[in-house]
């Protein structure tokens, strides 16, 4: 079986798509010794236009700057999650406002709305009853998970004021206390879990049980 991997949307407009270069790894590597997926060691840098895009069922995006997607990138994002697959924008305190100006063209029929704390991705390999967790405290605001549902599917999922990304990260990039990049990296799984499953529930045996 081909291993699967994630995708890390290289955005114009000046922001650092390439930000947290660590977490994808860690990420990867929590996704591969958790779950009965098989994954790469790393991820792949990939445009909204890359032909190759439907071979990565989980994008993802991050930054401190600005995102600006040409009409091309619109056009495709929309049709590579119309058709199944699922992007991950994980703002990294800078990419709020831009985000939502360039998703709101792909979507403008389909506003950001938060996710039901009832939502398998907070119920999948891991219970988070409480939804996403805060991993860095910048301005003292709760972390949020928006989406936006394409009839029951989840296919984008933007985590807000929650710094996913740095939880993934080696541990001494930010010395983060291991409780807190546990909840990050199980969040993590859960994500993809759900994107790779085609929004159903995780496998029987997927991974290990475990509350937030």
């Amino acid at each position: 079986m081909v291993p699967l991997t994630i995708g890390r949307v290289h955005y114009d407009g000046g922001g650092d798509w390439y930000a947290d270069p660590s977490s994808l790894p860690g990420l990867l590597r929590a996704i591969r010794e958790r779950t009965t997926f098989e994954t790469t060691d790393r991820e792949r840098v990939v445009r909204l236009t890359d032909p190759a895009l439907p071979d990565v069922p989980y994008l993802y995006m991050t930054g401190h700057g600005n995102v600006l997607w040409s009409d091309d990138d619109v056009r495709a994002l929309r049709a590579h999650l119309e058709a199944g697959g699922f992007l991950h924008a994980d703002d990294c305190y800078g990419m709020d406002r831009s985000f939502r100006r360039e998703i709101a063209k792909a979507f403008p029929d389909r506003p950001l709305a938060e996710v039901p704390l009832a939502h398998p991705v907070y119920h999948g390999v891991y219970e988070f009853p409480n939804g996403i967790p805060k991993i860095h405290e910048h301005d003292g605001l709760p972390a949020q998970g928006f989406g936006i549902f394409l009839g029951p599917r989840l296919a984008v999922y933007y985590s807000y004021q929650s710094d996913l990304g740095c939880g993934w990260e080696d541990p001494e990039v930010h010395h983060d206390p291991e409780p807190v990049r546990e909840q990050a990296l199980r969040i993590g799984v859960n994500l993809f879990v759900y994107a790779v499953s085609g929004g159903a529930s995780a496998p029987a045996g997927s991974g290990r049980e475990g509350g937030a």
